[in-house]
């Protein structure tokens, strides 16, 4: 965005609009994981990942496939993957055709974990989202979430591409040059994760804190 463009204010209808959208969004998050902590222990970022496992044939993927479908960081999905492993609901296994990748495989007790935590989170979701719509709704709902979904994965598509497209500019250049040739930035950004972020991932499953 231009700095010295004007803002694109909202008006009435669409100020009340967003403002619904964030409180909805606040108040049915916090509550379908105050009641997911609370019947299973577990945070719903890592329900995710045993539902996107559960899923998948085998119950096993490669951990680069399961960041872009749980919308996790690579850093902190390996951080959660730990921790899953820690309660013995996950495995991480090796990949033959790439010594650098790995996959994560859902364990018959994480299934088990899964199958009890769904009973009651199913629940939650149908009485804090659907009771309350009618089908109509439901129809509206799930057709404005798929547009929102679509065009901000498409944005984080686009910027992804864009980082990946100067860091290996940075590289190109770099090739040839000594290390007292190259910036600190310049090394880092050659060696750096995409997907790490610099908060580190909160500790989610209290059952085995």
């Amino acid at each position: 965005m231009d700095a010295s463009a004007e803002p694109r204010w909202l008006n009435d209808d669409e100020q009340q609009a967003w403002r619904a959208f964030i409180d909805a969004i606040r108040l049915f998050t916090s509550e379908i994981e105050r009641e997911l902590q609370r019947d299973s222990g577990l945070n719903h970022a890592y329900y995710q990942i045993l539902v996107t496992l559960s899923e998948t044939p085998g119950r096993t993927m490669r951990m680069s496939d399961l960041a872009e479908l749980t919308l996790t960081s690579r850093s902190r999905l390996s951080h959660a993957v730990a921790r899953l492993e820690e309660a013995g609901w996950v495995e991480r296994r090796s990949c033959p055709s790439d010594k650098r990748g790995s996959f994560a495989f859902l364990t018959d007790t994480g299934m088990a974990v899964l199958e009890d935590a769904a009973r009651g989170h199913v629940e939650a979701v149908r009485r804090n989202l659907f009771d309350v719509l009618s089908p109509c709704q439901v129809q509206q709902l799930g057709e404005i979430s798929g547009v929102l979904r679509d065009a901000l994965r498409a944005g984080s598509l686009t910027r992804c591409r864009e980082v990946a497209s100067t860091v290996a500019t940075t590289a190109v250049a770099a090739v040839g040059a000594g290390p007292a040739d190259l910036g600190a930035e310049t090394v880092a950004a050659v060696g750096a994760d995409p997907g790490a972020e610099a908060v580190p991932g909160q500790s989610l499953v209290d059952s085995t804190s």
